[in-house]
């Protein structure tokens, strides 16, 4: 029962990152990898990445050819179109069958209307899926950029992956200190996304891609890595141990440079309706939905044997899919939040109120 079409899809990945931070220098690097042959890339300004002694031919005129096999194109305004038009060219032969489309995002973007695109127009969901979300932080301005810019909060709170750049300028102890420092502030505000430190753009492009449910080499869902929940549970005990250990003293470091943001993750021991779950995240969603950056997780459904995964970014929600099995033998719901101005515990009382049970957050978690 498992919506195993979704493998089948075209996996977009999408680059975001302040301005700065070397998200022009990574996709650069990727631009010339090997394993990137088979890539369409949109980005702003062909300009901006610097691609001009890498061309072979002209496709049209927002598109070219890479000496890598990369198909580049400009986003003209409007993603459903710029998608579309390359898949229609891709099935005339007019373009290279390419496996992979990657998005690069402008430096102040909020990455929210992409996700909201990839998952719900319907002509682009019936082609393309996402595959995961890369933002760059740069380890010199980021906790600058943290602090006083709210789009790259957002950036770091929905990514699956981030990279730290310009490490290789962090050389005496105070900006080592400031460093760690900035690594931890982004472990709390998204538990779920591995750090991953890169040097001039240099990373294996396979450490960036598949964070999505189905891995792409097993074409089955993998659970675990998708949600990450040990992360968060991980996270939460950090914190509290802050507050416990350092108390006012750590003040200056624990609020966080977050604007609010709080990631968690909530079980739920007893399966419910179906009707009680939607009315629930519809609740949530229509009280408080600019305010749920990321919701992922999988629901115990009575009447279902097999899981069902969501996925949510702010008011809008991925179709859900009913997985082929449970992953474990803990059937318990768990939902992995990522939040602005929402706590926790207003999260787990609404779910209480519609289930009449209540949810746990890290207690008798695996």
């Amino acid at each position: 029962m498992g919506d195993m079409s979704e493998t089948n899809l075209i996996p977009v990945g999408i680059i975001t990152g302040f301005l700065g931070s070397g998200k022009t220098t990574l996709l650069s690097r990727l631009l010339r990898h090997p394993d990137m042959g088979r890539t369409a890339v949109i980005i702003n300004e062909f300009g901006e990445v610097g691609l001009d002694h890498d061309l072979v031919a002209s496709g049209g005129d927002d598109t070219v050819l890479m000496e890598s096999g990369c198909i580049c194109c400009t986003i003209r305004g409007d993603l459903v179109n710029t998608l579309g038009d390359l898949f229609t060219r891709r099935a005339k032969g007019e373009l290279p069958n390419f496996e992979r489309v990657l998005i690069e995002t402008t430096g102040l973007a909020d990455p929210a209307p992409i996700l909201h695109t990839l998952m719900v127009d319907p002509l682009v969901a019936s082609r393309y899926r996402l595959d995961s979300v890369v933002a760059t932080v740069d380890v010199v301005n980021g906790a600058h950029q943290l602090e006083n810019h709210r789009e790259s909060v957002k950036q770091a709170a929905v990514a699956d992956r981030i990279l730290l750049t310009k490490t290789d300028l962090v050389a005496d102890p105070a900006s080592r200190k400031d460093a760690e420092a900035l690594r931890q502030s982004l472990r709390r505000l998204n538990p779920g996304a591995p750090l991953q430190e890169i040097v001039h753009g240099e990373v294996d492009p396979r450490s960036l891609f598949g964070a999505g449910l189905y891995d792409p080499q097993t074409k089955s869902p993998d659970v675990a890595r998708w949600l990450r929940e040990e992360a968060y549970a991980d996270a939460r005990d950090h914190v509290h141990h802050d507050h416990e250990h350092h108390g006012h003293d750590h003040s200056h470091h624990d609020h966080r440079h977050d604007s609010g943001i709080r990631a968690y993750c909530l079980y739920h021991d007893e399966p419910l309706t179906w009707d009680v779950w939607v009315g629930w995240l519809e609740a949530l969603i229509s009280t408080r939905g600019n305010d749920i950056l990321r919701m992922k997780g999988i629901l115990n459904v009575i009447g279902l044997e097999q899981p069902v995964a969501v996925h949510g970014v702010q008011h809008l929600f991925h179709p859900p899919a009913v997985l082929d099995a449970w992953p474990s033998e803990d059937r318990r719901s768990r939902l992995v939040f990522i939040t602005q101005n929402v706590g926790e515990e207003a999260v787990r009382k609404m779910l209480q109120a519609w289930s009449g049970s209540p949810a746990t957050a890290k207690e008798g978690a695996p």
